[in-house]
């Protein structure tokens, strides 16, 4: 390893606790959202009998409309000048509105058409998404311009990827949740011949009649805890950049669409963004894709000797919720301590080569987890895999605030939002990609819903091989992308130098 020149960050550039606990709830409203949804969504196929093929469609559609819209958030983000400032009130209204549409999207009964299903679902959804990205473009933008300092904005970025961890602990109980009457905690779990007691057995009567109606209850719930909890950063949070003059522009739609197109292209010339977007693109992606299969592994190859659905999806609901809560509590405490630790030693690019690394072995041992005598074998690859999205999010979404630094001392100009819209277009249109492409490799695999536990060993290894393959594959294509990266903490430090002397600072 090179020597690395290590900076102390000046008192006037921290964040406040407060500050980023509360810009914290933020990045849980941003994850929750999605993961909720991701959720829920399966009542479509395994609650209404539609098509895997057609969820994906539906998933795939409102996000390339999600993807086009988010430059144009972005953009309109950077140039609203509000007394309330430029943030502000888009994440305000984002949260309060997306929060409404989510609980509607799922008001579903019984008795419809899959075609029924399919635009009433796809509509609301188109709505959802755009309005959500009025809440999480802004509030990623908020998080870029929050301070200066080169290691502060990694340690922000902790901040928010720690507080979107309960996410993580919460959604993989929700389908659970709405495909139960009654919840049977046992408090047990068995590893190899060794049953643990972590609680005493008790059950809790959801009252649902069906998992269609639990889908309908849980969405309200959703939906209030977006809006809730959404909002707080509009109220709490502080701009730097909230007085900026306002910019002087050409007025007329056309203009405003060749600025924004100029804009789009001035974003792509700069060549560090574009690295870091497409290692976002293979590995969130790669990792959406993935995710698709869990579930189904879990419920069909692991649980899949039970005696009835209701038994396998008990015990899969069991297995997916302990999983996904103990993979957050290794992001939590740590994934992104140690990749925050690791960062101020040796660097972001340096820190991320190593974290990828440990996901790719995380992986390896999902496919040894996924054990139909001992299922929570699966719970080994967890403080590995912890490492995939958790130090992902953590890093790149620091190394993107220093890449706004050098775009200002390039272009002159402040444009957290633009960066942030393009970023997330790209990955949204990634996003549609894989909802298609992940219902199109569920039915490649031979996955028949009507055939219930009588699914063929064919259609249960190739679910396991696109599970565990697809991430790892595009986790190594990220690595050799990453490994070219050139803003350095030196770097970085120059830069803000070269910046404050433009702008008159001492």
């Amino acid at each position: 390893m090179s020597q690395v020149t290590h900076h102390t960050t000046a008192p006037e550039d921290r964040i406040s606790i407060s500050q980023k606990i509360v810009y914290g709830m933020g990045s849980f409203v941003n994850q929750f959202a999605g993961a909720a949804m991701g959720q829920l969504i399966m009542v479509l196929n395994l609650g209404l009998g539609v098509n895997p093929a057609v969820v994906g469609l539906i998933g795939a559609f409102p996000r390339l409309l999600d993807a086009f819209s988010d430059p144009l958030i972005g953009y309109s983000s950077d140039n609203t000048r509000t007394k309330y400032g430029r943030r502000k009130p888009w994440i305000f209204f984002g949260a309060l509105f997306s929060g409404t549409l989510l609980a509607l999207m799922f008001q579903l009964h019984r008795g419809h058409s899959e075609g029924f299903y399919f635009w009433y679902v796809l509509g609301s959804q188109c709505l959802f998404v755009i309005a959500f990205a009025c809440f999480s473009i802004p509030w990623l933008a908020l998080g870029y311009e929050m301070t200066p300092d080169y290691h502060e904005r990694t340690r922000l970025q902790a901040f928010a990827s720690f507080f979107a961890q309960p996410v993580w602990m919460i959604a993989p109980w929700v389908f659970l949740v709405i495909s139960s009457k009654d919840l049977v905690f046992e408090g047990t779990i068995t590893l190899w011949q060794h049953t643990l007691t972590l609680f005493p057995k008790f059950v809790i009567h959801t009252g649902f009649t069906d998992i269609v109606h639990g889908a309908r209850v849980v969405a309200i719930l959703v939906g209030v805890f977006v809006t809730v909890f959404g909002i707080l950063p509009a109220f709490f949070n502080k701009e730097i950049y909230a007085n900026l003059p306002k910019p002087e522009k050409e007025k007329g739609a056309l203009n405003v669409i060749k600025d924004i197109w100029n804009n789009c292209l001035t974003s792509f010339k700069c060549g560090p963004f574009v690295q870091l977007c497409t290692v976002t693109f293979l590995i969130f992606n790669g990792f959406m894709v993935a995710s698709a299969f869990t579930a189904y592994v879990v419920f069909f190859y692991c649980f899949g000797h039970q005696p009835t659905m209701d038994s396998m999806y008990q015990h899969g609901g069991a297995l997916l919720g302990w999983f996904g809560m103990f993979s957050a509590i290794c992001t939590a405490f740590g994934a992104i301590p140690l990749t925050t630790w690791i960062s101020t030693k040796l660097g972001k690019r340096k820190t991320f080569l190593i974290t990828m690394s440990l996901a790719i072995f995380g992986y390896v041992l999902k496919w040894v987890g996924y054990n139909q005598e001992h299922p929570y074998l699966l719970l080994i690859a967890a403080p590995f895999l912890a490492f995939h999205l958790g130090s992902l999010f953590t890093l790149v979404c620091s190394m993107i605030a220093d890449v706004c630094d050098l775009d200002e001392l390039q272009t002159g100009t402040r444009r957290e939002g633009m960066f942030s819209g393009i970023y997330w277009w790209i990955q949204k249109l990634g996003m549609a990609g894989a909802s298609l492409l992940s219902g199109i490799l569920i039915n490649m695999t031979g996955f028949k819903q009507e055939l219930g536990l009588a699914q063929s060993a064919h259609a249960l290894f190739y679910m396991r091989v696109f599970d565990v393959g697809i991430p790892i594959i595009t986790s190594l294509i990220a690595i050799y992308v990453i490994m070219t990266f050139d803003i350095s903490e030196d770097q970085a430090y120059d830069i803000r130098k070269q910046l404050e002397a433009k702008r008159g600072k001492t």
